[in-house]
């Protein structure tokens, strides 16, 4: 019903930026929270960011002041802009749907790579 694909993941240098996004096609109308999650290889999937359907959003910590997460739900898109990055930031990033009536969705995740 719900199909989320990623975009924007690449190579950058420590203290360099990228911004992700995330369309939304299908039943995008039902969704609610949208959030950006991470895993890096023999580490658990972790919640980087979290927006609401009003505009709310919360942050890990490691992220706080580097990351903005935003939507325009209008082009059914999020956002992940990503500033300062660190090489502890590289991961596979991963776009995640709640709908209204508690269905998730997931991307297949894109590669972002930060070296030193």
């Amino acid at each position: 019903q719900v199909q989320l694909v990623e975009s924007g993941g690449g190579l950058v240098q420590a203290g360099g930026s990228l911004r992700l996004s995330c369309v939304v096609s299908g039943n995008g109308f039902s969704i609610n929270v949208m959030s950006w999650y991470r895993q890096a290889p023999g580490k658990q999937r972790e919640l980087v960011a979290v927006i609401s359907s009003a505009g709310s959003t919360n942050y890990a910590d490691s992220v706080k002041g580097r990351f903005t997460i935003s939507r325009n739900n209008a082009r059914n898109t999020v956002y992940l802009q990503m500033n300062s990055l660190k090489v502890d930031d590289t991961a596979v990033y991963y776009c995640h749907a709640l709908s209204r009536v508690n269905v998730n969705s997931w991307g297949q995740g894109t590669q972002v790579t930060v070296s030193s």
